[in-house]
């Protein structure tokens, strides 16, 4: 069997490579990854060797003025950019701005990774199965002199099962044939931030480097990330499979499954995570003013309806999601759901301010207007 993943929102899916500064240059509204290895040999031949190795070193982007030429003849793959404005934007931009997250490649061209498939459904395994009585067992392991190190642990255990038991062997997702490089662009993002007016009321802020926020009808204040993202539309395939004597009730017994396991139950679990997740989400564009944000939610809800009329699932996967994105526990009113945040320190500020938890989301603008989440793709099983 073949699984097909197609992408309903900018997504992706890195393998913790970045493009630094000196790895391209922008020309033409299009990033122009260098072939370095062509150029050090081209340079070897001549005096310039030198100049070049030590802008290298010293700079924080390459002269466009002195080595244009290379992005114009020493172009390894050109990524355009969404849109043409976001070239001004670049040039503006400074730090951690300029390195520029790829998409998983291999040596045959860029892939989605099974395991990135795996962990969405699993996710939503989890969420479909998680009570509160559960949650609040965690938050109790971490109180005391000597809390315990992986809380969850026991609960995931007893909920999906872990190596050998897990429920998620019921099926398996290999890496995606490996697609062309044309189904990818550079995408403009933005984290946007709920800021306080009053009881209840929040206006629109879009995240500034190191500290503070532009106001939110200035998006282009906000410091942008740039992103290689496989466009909406475009599609991976893949090997699916599904070992049905894992279903059979003497191995269920065997391996402490209380109840049956098959492609409808995991679908349909991803799908009710789906449907929770989208609905944090529009309550967090309502509060913010996102407009076209807002829309993108209501298509995919809709999206969603058609997915569990047709066997399908929408999922979440890839880089960009956020802490809400990628837990398996959404109401985040919970008091235990806190406590257990509260004992991490890089989330216990954000808990104590007041504002709605989490505050912020990553952005994908389109056509230079902050329109999309990124990562949300269709799931479906090909038939034989």
């Amino acid at each position: 069997m073949r699984y097909r993943l197609t992408c309903l929102t900018p997504i992706l899916v890195g393998g913790g490579d970045r493009l630094s500064a000196i790895d391209y240059m922008v020309w033409k509204d299009q990033v122009n990854v260098l072939d370095q290895r062509r150029i050090f040999k081209l340079l070897a031949k001549g005096p310039r060797l030198e100049g070049y190795l030590a802008q290298l070193k010293r700079a924080t982007k390459l002269d466009f003025a002195s080595w244009g030429g290379f992005a114009q003849n020493f172009a390894d793959r050109r990524i355009p950019f969404e849109h043409a404005a976001y070239s001004a934007y670049w040039n503006r931009a400074m730090g951690e701005s300029l390195n520029i997250p790829t998409f998983a490649s291999g040596t045959s061209g860029p892939y989605v990774p099974g395991s990135a498939i795996k962990g969405a459904l699993r996710t939503g395994i989890l969420f479909s199965r998680l009570k509160e009585g559960t949650l609040h067992d965690v938050a109790l392991r971490l109180q005391g002199d000597r809390p315990t190190r992986r809380p969850a642990e026991p609960a995931e255990e007893q909920l999906i099962g872990t190596g050998g038991t897990s429920r998620t062997r019921f099926f398996g997702a290999g890496d995606s044939a490996p697609v062309d490089h044309s189904q990818f662009k550079i995408y403009l993002l933005r984290i946007s931030t709920l800021v306080g007016r009053g009881r209840e009321e929040y206006s629109l802020g879009w995240k500034q480097s190191p500290r503070g926020a532009a106001d939110g009808r200035r998006p282009e204040d906000g410091t942008p990330i740039f992103a290689e993202m496989s466009s909406p539309g475009s599609s991976f395939e893949g090997k699916w499979q599904e070992r049905g004597f894992l279903d059979l009730p003497e191995t269920r017994r065997m391996l402490g499954w209380r109840d049956p396991v098959d492609r409808a139950k995991v679908f349909e679990a991803a799908n009710q995570y789906a449907a929770a997740l989208l609905a944090n989400h529009k309550n967090y564009a309502a509060r913010a003013g996102l407009q076209l944000y807002s829309s993108t939610v209501e298509d995919l809800e809709t999206r969603l309806t058609d997915a569990r009329n047709t066997g399908a699932c929408l999922i979440s996967l890839g880089w960009g999601a956020g802490l809400i994105g990628k837990s398996a526990w959404l109401d985040t009113e919970n008091q235990d759901y806190r406590q257990v945040l509260k004992s991490v320190a890089v989330y216990n500020s954000a808990l104590a301010s007041g504002l709605p938890f989490p505050k912020t989301r990553r952005v994908v603008f389109l056509n230079n207007q902050p329109s999309s989440l990124p990562g949300w793709a269709r799931f479906e099983i090909l038939p034989e």
